[in-house]
This record gives structure tokens, sequence and C-alpha cells, in this order.
């Protein structure tokens, strides 16, 4: 049985599709104020779901309980529910989380992290800060492991929520635009998780986890315009402006979102040589995630 905790986000569901879609043994932590449509759609695809929460050790040692392999994806950073924080969840929640799996027995924690280029610094941020505790804790519970640290997500960076308007043929441009990231699609993350599962050279490993190739903003922009047809009105917002926002924020939840936005305007390339050596499938590019929302094929 394979525990997804996350199982109603966008991530967490996408793992729960494919590892079903495979004929495993899935069980998703909900709760009782989870999305009933995404609910839904887990167990439509045939995983069973259990109640719980981070915040509270004693359902997480009952949604633990006769699992073999857990794996979490779990953030504040998208959550719209009450008392959802980067303290209740990215820290101590998944902290919780990795004490139940060991009282418990279970044999391998995969943990769904951030980049190491986000490491601890004069630009880290709270969220970067939860995530490297969580994973020492991983590391040192006794289980086998896997880490698995995938830069920013396609879907959310070339988003209108993020300021990237592509039905409208308007962006926001985080810094200059010329800076590269290595972005990442979400399918791509969640089939290095489902992967994982029964990867024996995954284990013990932490995985850097990219895209095909780096691109900086405006070469996305190129790639929207060139597959829409249409010139995209842009606006820039300076480095410094993002600093200055990070600087001032106050909210945990606040400084992190300040300092991804500010990393996407430095922007930063990642190795992902150790991935490329443990899975062999092909990865998405920002072009094909282009093609799809602009419904060419």
């Amino acid at each position: 049985m394979i525990l997804v905790v996350g199982s109603t986000g966008f991530l967490g569901s996408e793992i729960c599709r494919r590892l079903t879609s495979q004929g495993k043994a899935v069980r998703g932590l909900v709760r009782a104020t989870s999305n009933p449509e995404r609910v839904t759609a887990l167990e439509a695809w045939g995983a069973e779901t259990v109640l719980g929460d981070l915040r509270d050790p004693v359902s997480l040692r009952n949604a633990c309980r006769g699992v073999s392999t857990v794996i979490s994806s779990a953030t504040a950073v998208f959550s719209t529910q009450p008392g959802d924080s980067i303290s209740t969840v990215d820290h101590q929640g998944q902290l919780n989380l990795v004490q139940a799996a060991q009282a418990e027995g279970v044999k391998h924690f995969i943990y769904i992290s951030f980049s190491k280029n986000c490491d601890p610094g004069p630009n880290s941020s709270p969220l970067t800060l939860a995530k490297r505790e969580v994973e020492k804790a991983v590391q040192a519970n006794g289980m086998a492991y896997t880490i698995l640290r995938p830069c920013f997500l396609t879907e959310v960076v070339f988003n209108p929520m993020a300021g990237f308007d592509f039905p409208n043929a308007k962006a926001t441009i985080y810094g200059d635009g010329h800076s590269r990231m290595s972005y990442i699609s979400l399918g791509d993350v969640a089939q290095f998780a489902s992967e994982s599962v029964s990867n024996p050279a995954a284990s013990g490993q932490i995985i850097e986890l990219c895209g095909p190739a780096p691109l900086s903003a405006l070469e996305a922009v190129r790639i929207f315009e060139r597959l829409s047809g249409k010139s995209y009105e842009l606006q820039f917002v300076p480095t410094a402006a993002l600093n200055a926002q990070r600087q001032a924020a106050t909210d945990p939840l606040q400084q992190s979102m300040a300092t991804i936005f500010y990393w996407l305007a430095q922007g930063f390339e990642v190795d992902n040589s150790l991935a490329r050596e443990v899975f062999s499938f092909p990865l998405s590019s920002v072009e094909d995630y282009a093609r799809k929302v602009l419904t060419l094929g």
C-alpha cells in the first residue's frame, strides 16, 4: 500500500492518478474539508481514502498503518485551508508524518522537496528552511528514502495566477527576463515520484529535478507568441522591487512567496545528471505545455 499525502493537491492527485493507472494500491490522505470533487476523483481512479491531518499525529499513525511507502507532496503554498501555514504543514506537519511513518514500520519515504539552488543563505525563505529540516529527518529515521528536489513548475509559473496571462496575450516578467531557469512540468515530477516507488536506484538518493533545457522568461514568451500568432504585452517587475517586497514581508508564507518570485527573476540552472542516470523517460518542455494550453495538440 502506498500512502500519498497531499493527494488532493495538483501534484499529489497526479501522483495518485499515475500510480492507480499502474494497478498500485494507493491510499490518499484527505481532510473533512478537502475539495469533494478531488476526493471523488481519487476514489474513481481506485484509490482508498483515509481521513487525517498533518497537524494530528494520531490520525497520521492510522493513515500509515499497513503502508509500505509514503509519498508526501503536501505544502501550504497553494492551500486555502484555514490553519495551514509553513509552520503547520511544511515544517511540523511533515515532521509529524515522518515520525508516524517510522512508528508504523513504513519501509520507504518519498519526499517532494525543493531545488538545492534555494538552499539556506541570504536569499533563503521559511519554506526552504522547513524543507531542509524535513529532509534531515527523512534521512535520519532509518527508513529507505528518496528526496526529490524539483525546480519551478512550468504549470505554476506560466499561469495567469502568476502573471503569465496567455489567454489574453499578456505577461508579467520578473526581472529583466533574460535569466534562465530550469523549469519542470508537474507531470514529470509526478512520474519521478511514481517511478521512485519501485526503482531501487532511487533509494537513498537526493535527486535534483528539472526539465529538458533551461529557458528565460522572454524565450518562453517567444514560444507562446510563435504558437499563438499573437504579440504579447509585457510588464516588467524589477529585481530590486522584488527584493524590497521580500525584505518587507513579515508573514512566513508571504516571505516564501516573495522569495520564489525573486528567484524567478534571478534564475538558475539545475544539474539533473543523477536524475538522468536513475530515470529514463522523456521530459516535457515549456513548448509542450504551451501547445497543450493553447489547444494546439
